[in-house]
């Protein structure tokens, strides 16, 4: 069962941190190659090694298309400036269904996919997505932008967020890190985003710092120790393990929504994964899922947690 940890339970809660950058920006070349390699990881030792071994698979393909896709274009200054001044992210999620590249980014993200062998339902899966066009085609990207995937498309749905993921990283990619500004409590700064969970980092500038990870960019961004990343409380945080575990991973409720976001403790093992290790820790949820709490970090891959 879960374990209660009180505050002063987790260590590296205490001590200061020197002036952490806000934020890390991805690198496509290497995300999703690391990526497949942390699922097949972790897949030997899962319960559910078949989905993880399918994933990794996935993110090969991911990782493929990253390096094969022509650069992005660098943002346009004036569309910048008018997202900093009304406090909104520079990528434009409303543009992204018309963006020329984010189709061209799910034609090869579909073909790459259909070249690895996979389970027949979710090769019929990938062949509905590939096929879809127009309107069915926007109306995915978009349920996968809000986090609105319905119950009955979700593997078609995962392909789709698969897309996403290599186009908003790519984007965020040239974006310029010192120019990004807060936006809201658990929004990315980027591409305004949910998280995934958070990360404890062990990086030689931010050592012992947390950063929150966006579930489509990739997008790491500071975020302050004890505070919901749902509804930004400072009240009520508790911190939950299963008993027995390495206490690398651990669900951080909050009292005040009644949600909780796992948090990584990637300062203690550098190849932690916030989308990766976020599907293997599922025991974690599945014992959650009992409780008071609602799980509020979004990963395309675990739906219906």
């Amino acid at each position: 069962m879960p374990r209660k940890l009180p505050i002063a339970a987790d260590p590296t809660a205490i001590g200061a941190v020197a002036a952490p950058p806000f934020v890390r920006l991805p690198d496509p070349h290497s995300l999703f190659a690391l990526r497949a390699r942390r699922f097949r990881t972790l897949a030997p030792s899962s319960g559910v090694r078949p989905y993880l071994e399918l994933l990794s698979d996935l993110a090969d393909a991911q990782a493929e298309v990253a390096h094969a896709l022509p650069p992005p274009p660098a943002p346009e200054e004036a569309a910048l400036a008018r997202a900093r001044d009304h406090g909104m992210p520079p990528l434009d999620r409303a543009a992204i269904s018309a963006d020329g590249l984010m189709a061209e980014t799910l034609d090869r993200l579909f073909a790459a996919a259909a070249a690895r062998d996979g389970p027949a339902a979710a090769r019929a899966a990938l062949g509905r997505a590939a096929a879809a066009r127009g309107e069915e085609r926007d109306r995915r990207i978009d349920n996968v932008l809000f986090q609105a995937i319905p119950a009955d498309d979700m593997a078609e749905h995962a392909y789709v967020a698969a897309s996403l993921q290599i186009h908003l990283a790519r984007l965020a990619a040239v974006l310029a890190a010192e120019r990004l500004q807060p936006i809201a409590d658990g929004v990315c700064p980027a591409c305004g985003g949910p998280p995934v969970a958070s990360l404890i980092v062990g990086w030689q500038s931010a050592h012992g710092a947390r950063f929150a990870a966006c579930s489509l960019c990739g997008v790491l961004w500071h975020v302050v120790r004890i505070k919901c990343l749902r509804c930004g409380s400072t009240e009520g945080i508790r911190y939950q393990e299963i008993d027995g575990g390495p206490g690398l991973i651990k669900a951080e409720t909050c009292e005040a929504c009644q949600s909780y976001v796992k948090i990584f403790h990637q300062h203690k093992d550098p190849d932690l994964d916030p989308v990766a290790d976020d599907v293997g820790s599922l025991a974690l949820d599945l014992l959650m899922h009992d409780g008071p709490y609602r799980r509020a970090g979004f990963n395309p891959f675990l739906l219906g947690y």
